[in-house]
């Protein structure tokens, strides 16, 4: 897919995103891949309901702008890393929703475990009900290479991962195509409020 159509579907995924508040004001920030060696990703500080063509921008695969007078979001190393981890990954969304927030503040343990949820096949690789998907909660960390080098070993040793936490920041998810991303995020924030729903019942 050329530059153009993959400039269209971040533009597109901001607008959705936005429009169901995940991605307020100007956090968050995606990314789709332009080539095995570049990336193409929002450019650092824009609204994401209100993306245009010149909004993104070409990065290298260790997170290097190659587009002299655009800067590339303080994240981009979260990203060129997943692309460099998996060839088939083509899109990475972060995402800055109410219910990725709280439920990863309140979890105390460094992980989250969905399991018998039948939205679970909505990730890639997920064929039943049955089955747990692990879903890792890094802290935060204003050093994102130092962040960077806190989730390289998780996804080393968990090749099936479909995505993970920052906590009290958000959630990381990818996919081979945009469409794919766009489907787990939603998967994603089912799955979050009802976890939140249960907590409010069970801890009266």
């Amino acid at each position: 897919m050329n530059r153009q159509k993959l400039a269209q579907e971040i533009i597109d995924a901001g607008r959705f995103l936005y429009g169901r508040g995940w991605s307020p004001a100007t956090s968050s920030n995606y990314s789709a891949r332009l080539s095995a060696t570049e990336a193409l990703l929002t450019v650092s500080g824009k609204h994401k309901g209100e993306l245009g063509p010149d909004d993104v921008l070409a990065t290298d695969l260790d997170g290097n702008s190659l587009e002299p007078g655009k800067k590339p979001s303080a994240e981009t190393l979260l990203h060129t890393q997943l692309y460099r981890w998996k060839p088939e990954i083509g899109a990475v969304l972060h995402t800055h929703s109410v219910n990725a927030t709280v439920l990863s503040r309140l979890t105390l343990a460094d992980s989250l475990v969905f399991a018998d949820y039948e939205l679970q096949k909505a990730f890639s690789g997920i064929s039943t009900h049955e089955s747990q998907v692990l879903v890792p909660i890094f802290d935060n960390d204003q050093d994102i290479a130092r962040l960077a080098t806190q989730v390289q070993p998780w996804l080393d040793e968990h090749p099936d991962c479909v995505g993970y936490l920052i906590r009290g920041h958000g959630l990381y998810t990818w996919g081979p195509r945009m469409s794919d991303a766009l489907r787990q995020v939603e998967a994603f924030e089912f799955l979050f409020e009802c976890e939140l729903k249960t907590l409010s019942i069970t801890q009266r």
